[in-house]
């Protein structure tokens, strides 16, 4: 039976969205909690920019310590073999890409203004993709941008050309949302069946749809014959009006009517740890969880009518559909408002020290030396000045613990800069 994997797009399509971004640092963490959580891939940033060279060597070194593992980090690099050949320059560790171009007769008419043709798209991305073998990729996904928009018989004819050059996956991109349900559906079995690759499925909400349509489109995939790849952002973070919610695909898929019992995730995924990566994410981003989002909401386990309150209190599942605990809820959220000392780009080393020592629910953080205190708090001081905000107890015990790592992440190199 095939099944359903999820890769987690938040570091590449949640950071591209308007007005919004995140630290290289907020941006580890993120992928340490996506493969606490169990996700299969994530899609952590953009080889070919400079600004993140650093940041994905450093993530590389922390796959090879096994902090990383077994998470896959790919890279999203457009379907240009000179792109490709760039990536593995400026990153040559890397191993997974995803390597994207336009496909829709919109996109080819009004992006590349008539200069390309479908066959040249095709001849594009394949020799992006043998790029990329030849470079040592081991696993390579192919994206069809604007995938919904395209003709059917051309996707097919790009997905069998992708697969035969040895791409892995192709990525179906509903890149304005247009897909409903019964469309995607439609569309991703028919090229399940009529390409023999196994399907990602990248959903936007721009019609509200983003869950609902992942999901259908995985069934189709699963329906075809091939494994399915779901796209996700935490919070549903994403361009315009977002992506599919990360905790809401993974709710869905294992609570909703008739699928949970028939179509399984390829390797399980800890809800536990929802909570905990949902609110840094929302941290990180400055961007408040919704008051109804799904399993991690302020409201999702809230109860204020009289007959839901009354039948809550004697049967919880009277009105949940899944218990708050599965999501790593339940603990109090403490507010300090006596004596509170804050570590930031002016701190002095002994209030830090006093912070360190007095980490809650994790072991305190000592130093064997006044020097390597010295040097942990100037990191966390360019830390502080990096993401403008007072920084999270796990980013303060990551810095502590993989300070040289921590130093690449917070490393810029100027467009002057000499290697």
């Amino acid at each position: 039976m095939s099944k359903i994997y999820i890769i987690d797009v938040t570091n590449r399509d949640g950071v591209q969205t308007a007005k919004l971004g995140l630290s290289k640092l907020e941006k580890t963490l993120i992928n340490i909690y996506l493969n606490e959580m169990g996700v299969f891939q994530s899609e952590f940033g953009f080889p070919t920019t400079r600004h993140e060279s650093l940041y994905l060597q450093a993530n590389l070194e922390l796959a090879k310590m096994g902090v990383l593992k077994p998470i896959h980090l790919a890279g999203w690099v457009r379907a240009i073999a000179d792109d490709v050949t760039k990536t593995f320059d400026m990153v040559p560790d890397i191993k997974h890409l995803n390597l994207s171009i336009s496909t829709s007769d919109q996109m080819i008419t009004g992006k590349f203004r008539g200069k390309k043709t479908k066959d040249d798209i095709i001849e594009m991305m394949v020799e992006a993709v043998d790029t990329a073998k030849a470079r040592g990729a081991e696993t390579i996904g192919v994206n069809a941008e604007d995938a919904s928009r395209t003709d059917q018989d051309f996707l097919v004819r790009f997905a069998i050309a992708a697969r035969e050059h040895g791409a892995d996956r192709f990525r179906y991109c509903d890149t304005l949302g247009y897909d409903n349900p019964f469309s995607i559906y439609e569309a991703v079995k028919s090229l399940a069946e009529s390409t023999g690759i196994p399907i990602e499925l990248h959903c936007h909400g721009d019609l509200g749809m983003a869950v609902a349509n992942s999901l259908a489109g995985a069934k189709g995939a699963m329906e075809g014959g091939q494994d399915a790849y779901i796209n996700t952002t935490v919070n549903g973070i994403g361009e315009r009006c977002g992506n599919a919610d990360l905790v809401a695909v993974v709710l869905a898929i294992t609570k909703s009517k008739r699928f949970a019992d028939k179509y399984q995730l390829g390797q399980p995924i800890d809800l536990s740890k929802a909570w905990k990566t949902a609110k840094f994410t929302s941290y990180a981003f400055d961007v408040p969880i919704p008051i109804n989002q799904p399993g991690v909401g302020p409201n999702a386990f809230a109860h204020a009518s009289g007959i839901h309150a009354d039948g809550v209190l004697k049967d919880p599942e009277n009105y949940e559909l899944y218990n708050f605990e599965e999501l790593g809820r339940g603990d109090p959220d403490l507010v300090e408002t006596g004596r509170e000392i804050c570590t930031g780009q002016y701190s002095g080393i002994s209030g830090f020290r006093h912070v360190m020592g007095q980490l809650e629910g994790k072991a305190a953080v000592t130093f064997a030396s006044a020097e390597e205190a010295y040097r942990v708090l100037e990191l966390v001081r360019y830390a502080n000045v990096e993401s403008h905000k007072p920084l999270v107890e796990d980013e303060l015990i990551f810095i502590a613990r993989y300070p040289e790592i921590a130093k690449k992440l917070l490393t810029m190199r100027p467009l002057d800069y000499q290697d």
